[in-house]
């Protein structure tokens, strides 16, 4: 009925989903004949009117429940029956059943083809059936003479041979099992050989042999031997793995860790690795340092054993103190090496195994491996600064057990450098800045640089005034490299030295630590000093290199042999620069040849003992920046106070002197001023002497400053014959402008070191403190200049000359020779001067304009003080001015001679009208009120009319009242 629906669907005939199953249990519906399909299909039909008709059946006729159709359609008759209505219902059924039988008889009409082809089929299938069981009973038939013709002897054999071939297995198994009894004494020997993957291949080898013979009682007995072994083992494989913290072996630690690789626990032994490092730092620190502490103690006694390792770093004497540390730096290197080694152990062979499984076929294998190499490698990593932190608090305990503050300073230094080589080996290590370490020993550092530092400044302000300014001779080729206090700039070079002194571009591929100490060494051991190795050859004898050089230089002045073409050039070194006297005659050369042969020395630096001691403070403090660069600042600024309170002291000793600063001559620059003036109110103490109730503040400030120093009463500066101390100052300010040019040498190294934030504190001292160094070479010969020259003297003489003369003079005055005697004499003690120091070329250019930019003050200043003047007078001025230039122009390279302008600007200042007199009042106010009232009154008197004076005199005026 199924099919009968499925037919009806697709001949878009409308039915219930329901199938038509029971439609067999209508009572008039059946399979039609032949005959009536004949009939049925010849009847007119109208396929639109037969669909309908079916269509018009109730759905309860195609319900696939059963039920009574007979019954059904009785329930349907009304209580009253009308015979009408009754037949014409019947009439509609049989239409009904009419159509539905046509439809059916269409459908089994249509389906006839396929159901022939399908009886033929089954035909067949029948006839391959009976061949079969043809062949079947055939088949039977033969195996049964087959089995009646074997005979019982054959059966037998067979029987044998089975039990044979299984008695042979038995005995293979028996064979096994007793090499298994016996294994036990092999994996110890294999064991004690250190073969752990031998030993646990075999002994995983055993287990899958006796889980394959399981089912023998003796084989039970074995398997929990086997499973004991085999944690035996994982025990000494343990073992085996904490060796590697200390002493790293490359054979060791592969067998280790192809151990674990076969037990499959290579991430467990990862984990194991780390703990044992752990392990190991603590237990290594701890048995350096109570070693130490039982040898000082001198005695066997248990008590430090129970101790903290933080309370039993606080029994390190000073003595044993920093052969201690240095061994607790190595016995952490090697613990630190020894993990590098694994780190690069696991790098090299995690990259041959991915090669290897690139190269293979087990997907699955190849990604667990991939999942472990990546696990260890993080936990390596991971591990680095870990590890790190763990060397960083085992040090810093070390550190603040003792007080650093009683070692001296070259041990303190020691220990620096140590921590230094240390936290270069963190940084190499994992990357780190070693925060933990540079906190601690840069407050360390600090304090004790700072109570170093007060203690240098006293000493300094000592020899400052116990100096006496002698020349300290050393050689020409004097460099502060020589020193043993900057040996290390020129060792950053040398690998041998502290690694945080490498120089980066010594080499275009730097060596780290690890890769130079890797296959033996270490970067703690204790370098032997080189002080008796290397002596510090600066100091020169007597001024020269040699005593060779010292006595040809005396043969040579002592021969009668021609004046040297060195001193006929106006004894100017064209190698030194240096010109301290001019010559005037060929006689005034031979006098002075055996006293100038200290021209030709060789152009050695000009400085001071005290001078080479704050060079080696400078050494000093620079060593410990380079350690230990986080407390650079801090270091810098304390020798910035050294040049500072250096530059004070030559000011205060040579250059102070307030009656020249009213000159109004600019001598002191405002550069300088300033300078001079920060330094007093920041670095000076100039309350020695006060009273016990100043707050502790100001008692706190104190502490950071220095008394003013005060000059030795061995230092004379008032004697003429020495031209005023003119060695001394020589010797003290070109000592100040040498240790300024090493300042400036060291500029590119303190500002390699200097913090970025800081650097601007550095560029302001270069600029505004050492670069003035040099300026204080005016105010302090500026002394010298006024006092060795008569300039009083010469004031009285063009007092009593006569300028109001009628007649044009052709014979200079007086006063110009007697002020060019004195010139000579300024020249003969400045020569007799640089018989003891070497003057240099800036120097002496410096005295001899000053004396003559005096002079030429003086010589307006007389000329102002004129009662009287003719022009003829004037010229006179004119005549005697072009003489003492002449003259002095012989006695000195200087050009232009200083304030010569000065001079003739105003002795030509006579010639000038009413109008362009007004004008040039007022363009030069170089001149004093008193020298242009004078030009007005006395020169210009005779050719003006009182009523112009006065308004010249008013122009004066006008210009001098701002100055009041």
């Amino acid at each position: 009925m199924q099919k009968i629906k499925s037919l009806m669907t697709r001949q878009g005939l409308k039915s219930p989903p329901e199938s038509l199953s029971d439609l067999g249990a209508i009572e008039s519906l059946r399979v039609p004949g032949k005959e009536e399909f004949r009939e049925l299909r010849e009847q007119p039909s109208d396929p639109q009117a037969e669909q309908e008709l079916i269509n018009s059946i109730e759905q309860v006729y195609f319900s696939t429940d059963s039920f009574d159709i007979v019954k059904y359609e009785l329930e349907k008759l009304p209580p009253v029956l009308n015979l009408q209505e009754l037949e014409e219902y019947r009439d509609k059924l049989k239409q009904q059943q009419a159509a539905v039988s046509k439809k059916v008889a269409d459908l089994i009409l249509e389906k006839q083809p396929a159901y022939v082809k399908e009886l033929e089929r089954v035909t067949s299938l029948q006839t391959g059936l009976q061949l079969a069981a043809v062949i079947c009973t055939n088949g039977r038939r033969h195996l049964n003479i087959a089995k009646e013709g074997f005979t019982q002897a054959s059966l037998g054999l067979l029987a044998n041979q089975r039990k044979r071939q299984l008695l042979i297995g038995l005995l293979k198994s028996l064979r096994t099992i007793k090499t298994l009894q016996r294994t036990d004494v092999r994996l110890s020997e294999m064991l004690e050989e250190e073969d752990y993957p031998g030993a646990i291949q075999l002994c995983l080898e055993c287990q899958k042999a006796a889980s394959t013979f399981k089912h023998y009682s003796c084989i039970s007995e074995l398997n929990s031997k086997l499973q004991d072994t085999l944690e035996q083992i994982e025990e000494q494989l343990d073992v085996a793995l904490s060796k590697i913290c200390k002493n790293f072996d490359i054979n060791h630690y592969t067998k280790v860790q192809q151990a674990y690789r076969l037990l499959g626990k290579t991430q467990t032994a990862m984990d194991q690795l780390h703990m044992h490092f752990t392990q190991a730092i603590h237990n290594t620190v701890f048995q350096v340092v109570l070693g130490y502490v039982e040898l000082c103690a001198g005695n066997t006694d248990t008590k430090f054993q129970k101790l903290q390792y933080k309370d039993l770093c606080t029994h390190v004497t000073p003595d044993s103190y920093i052969p201690c540390l240095a061994d607790l730096c190595k016995a952490l290197w090697g613990v630190m090496l020894s993990y590098y080694r694994t780190m690069e152990w696991h790098e090299k062979h995690d990259s041959e195994d991915a090669a290897s499984a690139s190269e293979g076929s087990n997907m699955m294998g190849a990604e667990e491996t991939n999942f472990d190499r990546g696990y260890i490698k993080k936990k390596l990593e991971h591990g680095l600064t870990r590890i790190w932190q763990d060397v960083q608090l085992k040090v810093k305990t070390y550190l603040l057990g003792t007080d650093l503050s009683i070692f001296k300073y070259d041990d303190f230094i020691f220990v620096l450098d140590i921590i230094s080589r240390l936290m270069q080996v963190g940084e190499e290590f994992c990357g780190s800045k070693s925060e933990v370490l540079q906190e601690s020993i840069r407050k360390q550092s600090v304090n004790y640089f700072k109570n170093y530092h007060r203690t240098r400044l006293d000493e300094l302000r000592m020899f400052l005034e116990n100096e006496t300014w002698e020349l300290c001779p050393v050689k020409s080729n004097f460099s502060i490299l020589q020193l043993h206090e900057f040996k290390f700039m020129e060792q950053s070079r040398s690998p041998s030295v502290s690694p945080s002194k490498q120089s980066s571009a010594t080499s275009s591929k730097t060596v780290t630590l690890f890769e130079q100490y890797c296959s033996g060494g270490n970067p703690f051991e204790i370098q032997a000093d080189h002080k008796d190795e290397e002596t510090e050859d600066v100091l020169a004898s007597n001024g020269y290199e040699s005593d060779e050089q010292e006595k040809s230089a005396y043969q040579e002045y002592d021969s009668d042999s021609d004046v040297p073409e060195e001193l006929k050039r106006d004894f100017v070194d064209e190698q030194t620069g240096d010109a301290p006297v001019k010559s005037v005659s060929r006689e005034t050369l031979k006098s002075r040849k055996k006293s100038d042969y200290s021209l030709n020395k060789v152009n050695a630096p000009i400085l001071t003992n005290t001078t080479l001691n704050v060079i080696r403070l400078v050494g000093k403090y620079m060593q410990m920046m380079n350690i230990l660069k986080p407390i650079a600042f801090d270091v810098i600024h304390f020798m910035s106070q050294l040049f500072d309170y250096y530059l004070y002291a030559i000011y205060t000793f040579f250059g102070r002197n307030d009656s020249l600063e009213s000159t109004g001559l600019g001598l002191s620059s405002s550069r300088l001023r300033t300078t001079l003036n920060r330094i007093q109110e920041s670095l000076i103490d100039l309350e020695v002497s006060a009273d016990s109730a100043a707050t502790l503040t100001a008692a706190e400030e104190r502490k950071e400053k220095v008394p003013s120093p005060h000059l030795s009463h061995l230092v004379v500066l008032t004697s003429g014959d020495t031209l005023y101390g003119l060695a001394e100052r020589v010797v003290a300010t070109e000592s100040l402008v040498f240790l300024a040019e090493q300042f400036e040498f060291l500029q590119p190294h303190l500002d390699a070191v200097m913090p970025a934030v800081k650097k601007p504190f550095l560029q302001q001292f270069y600029s505004q403190t050492v670069s003035t160094a040099s300026e204080l070479r005016k105010p302090i010969y500026w002394i010298v200049a006024g006092k060795a020259i008569d300039y009083e003297q010469m004031l009285l003489l063009m007092a009593n000359v006569k300028w109001d003369v009628k007649e044009i003079m052709s014979q200079h005055n007086i006063y110009v020779d007697t002020l060019l005697k004195e010139f000579e004499q300024f020249n003969m003690r400045l020569n007799e001067v640089s018989k003891r120091v070497r003057i240099p070329l800036p120097v002496s250019n410096i005295l001899w304009e000053h004396c003559i930019r005096l002079a030429n003050r003086t010589i307006v200043e007389g000329y102002a003080n004129v009662k009287k003047c003719s022009n003829e007078g004037r010229a006179l001025m004119q005549l005697d001015f072009q003489q003492f230039l002449m003259k002095l122009e012989k006695l000195t390279d200087i050009r232009p001679i200083p304030d010569k302008e000065f001079v003739e600007t105003y002795i030509k200042a006579y010639y000038l009208t009413e109008n362009d007199m007004e004008r040039w009042i007022k363009e030069h106010r170089e001149y004093s009120t008193k020298q242009l009232t004078n030009l007005v009154n006395v020169c210009l008197g005779s050719h003006i009319n009182k009523k112009a004076r006065q308004k010249l005199l008013s122009a004066i005026d006008d210009i001098d009242r701002p100055k009041r």
